[in-house]
């Protein structure tokens, strides 16, 4: 039920209610009706009660709807006394409201007292007496056919009252018309609504139990990319943190698994607690043991006071141990005891120490055929590998490179008082390498591009490797960190074809990065020196048509392309055919 009011305490003044007068007032409500601003009905209706007591001789004005769907105790125009309404509001409902609702006919009484749809109850509240004359006016209010409220107002019946109430019920017949299709329009509007909007309990469902194939996509602070690679992973991590089990970090050199490791201590219980890092393969197993386990005074020669080690120090926390697969066979018996029991001794005391730490190991190497070769212990392995994660190469994640290279620049722009941007071609060109070391090398490309950079903008003009000057590539050539690399170009340089000097310096080929593709020892023995790779290389697919005889299909197996592959690489990079 709705219903709006307007009370005020003192008579009116009289007013001639001209022609012009009642166009302004419908008018201006017809502008209040029609706002474009969003507004609740029970706001708006008051508004136009509001309106009509500025144009129209009233003391009192409601519009009533009582099948309405929105409930309002109140909206009152200003001098209103408490408890006025409602008095109002109760003289009117039972017997005079409900008469226009039923006879759909406006009810018109020019004394109160004297007319018999009002009660001696209704005329006490509405403030008539022997000497008050007080007339009425309600107007019902339609939508379409059927009446769906009223629209009344009251007022002191005297001397000043100079012009005829028939005037007053065209007016306000015409004002409930357009308040009816106003309520016509919120009714379908909500009805609309309800049906865009589904019920409580098909929401709680929806919420609380999302579709098996939606992946919800998990972001961690830190850390930057939204491939499909890193999101498998970011989506475990949430799940991972929650225990206290140790967790063992697989992945390459570069590819930021302490990152990923102090990210599972911040989404854990103990986030509040220390995340404590220690790089097992940058010290020796003597000091190594100092290091995680602590020494007394005296234990040896440089030990002149007591120190507390990292697993102390990381006590009901979080500890790191990088590089795990270089420690010792003898460290690794000490270290499977604080894993498996929780307790150790300082170097150079009897007295145990118990503690609550978990650890989260990394390592590039195989484990696995360390175990095999007796140069890993099989239980610190099974100790340390409960929740084994895989942190992807960049590689696997080439549409993260954007993103990283964005937030590196950002990050030198900020240090250096740079506003350096990427042009379009140098974000191709970084797309295009391989970065064998990962995330450390893309970052120190970035950042030695951008120092080097002498405009306002990187361009592919500005990476070393464009000039035949990219040094990483010699490096990761020569086999280390334990990858069997493939044969190709060190640097990427100019075509060795019959293309013209001309067309060699605005060629893809000049512009393409290099790309040294590897092969980890796993791979398949018998494997060509052309398989496994990405080609975007002119060079490397110039190696293999000469080593085929120039013969396409030949070429195209051994580089692990169809013939129509190999001749679009031909066409690409204005390589002519050599006819034997």
């Amino acid at each position: 039920m709705l219903h709006v009011a307007k009370s005020e305490t003192n008579d009116a003044a009289p007013m001639e209610l001209s022609l012009e007068s009642a166009l302004a007032v419908i008018s201006e409500i017809s502008k209040v009706l029609t706002d474009p601003a969003p507004s609740r009905l029970d706001v708006t209706l008051a508004k136009v009660v509001d309106l009509l007591g500025s144009f129209v001789q009233m003391r009192h004005g409601i519009i009533f709807l009582p099948d309405s769907d929105s409930i309002l105790d109140s909206a009152e125009g200003a001098g209103r006394n408490e408890g006025c309404d409602e008095r109002y509001l109760r003289g009117l409902a039972q017997r005079v409201v409900d008469e226009i609702v039923t006879t759909g006919k406006p009810l018109v009484a020019e004394n109160i007292a004297v007319h018999p749809a009002f009660s001696a109850t209704n005329i006490g509240v509405l403030g008539a007496s022997d000497g008050r004359r007080v007339s009425f006016i309600g107007v019902p209010i339609r939508v379409d056919a059927n009446v769906v409220g009223t629209l009344a107002i009251d007022r002191i019946l005297d001397d000043r009252s100079t012009f005829p109430l028939d005037f007053d019920v065209q007016l306000l017949t015409i004002v409930a018309n357009i308040v009816g299709q106003t309520v016509k329009l919120h009714r379908l509007v909500a009805c609309d609504r309800e049906r865009a909007v589904p019920d409580k309990d098909q929401l709680q469902q929806q919420f609380s139990e999302p579709p098996a194939r939606v992946r919800k996509k998990v972001h961690v602070k830190g850390i930057v990319g939204d491939s499909p690679a890193l999101n498998t992973l970011l989506e475990e991590l949430p799940v991972v943190a929650k225990c206290s089990l140790p967790v063992l970090l697989r992945g390459e050199s570069g590819t930021g698994k302490e990152r990923i490791a102090e990210a599972i201590h911040d989404l854990s219980p103990r986030a509040n607690r220390p995340f404590i890092r220690l790089n097992c393969a940058a010290l020796p197993e003597t000091v190594l043991e100092s290091e995680l386990f602590g020494h007394e005074k005296g234990a040896f020669t440089s030990a002149i006071n007591s120190r507390k080690g990292r697993f102390e120090v990381a006590d009901k926390g979080t500890l790191f141990l990088d590089e795990i697969g270089e420690i010792s066979a003898s460290f690794q018996a000490k270290l499977l005891r604080v894993l498996q029991e929780g307790e150790f001794e300082r170097v150079g005391s009897n007295q145990t120490i118990k503690v609550n730490v978990r650890v989260i190991a990394a390592t590039n190497k195989n484990l696995e055929e360390a175990v095999e070769r007796k140069e890993f212990r099989s239980d610190l392995y099974y100790r340390l590998s409960v929740i084994p994660l895989l942190v992807p190469p960049l590689r696997e994640r080439r549409g993260d490179i954007p993103l990283l290279a964005a937030d590196f620049l950002r990050k030198f722009n900020n240090e250096n008082g740079r506003t350096l941007v990427f042009e379009a071609d140098a974000l191709e060109c970084l797309m295009n390498c391989e970065f064998p070391g990962n995330i450390r090398e893309l970052q120190s490309c970035v950042n030695r591009t951008a120092v080097l950079a002498q405009g306002s903008s990187i361009t592919r003009n500005d990476f070393a490797c464009f000039h035949g000057q990219c040094l990483s590539a010699r490096l990761w050539r020569s086999g280390s960190d334990n990858m069997v690399l493939q044969p190709g170009p060190t640097v990427p340089g100019p075509v060795k074809t019959s293309t013209p000097p001309g067309q060699a310096a605005t060629s893809p080929a000049v512009a393409a990065p290099p790309v040294v593709g590897y092969q980890t020892p796993l791979a398949p023995a018998g494997a060509t020196p052309f398989t496994g790779a990405k080609v975007t290389d002119p060079e490397r697919v110039i190696a293999a048509m000469e080593s085929c005889g120039w013969v396409q299909a030949k070429a195209a197996r051994l580089l692990g392309l169809t013939p129509r592959q190999i001749g679009y690489m031909l066409r690409k990079y204005g390589i002519e055919i050599k006819r034997l």
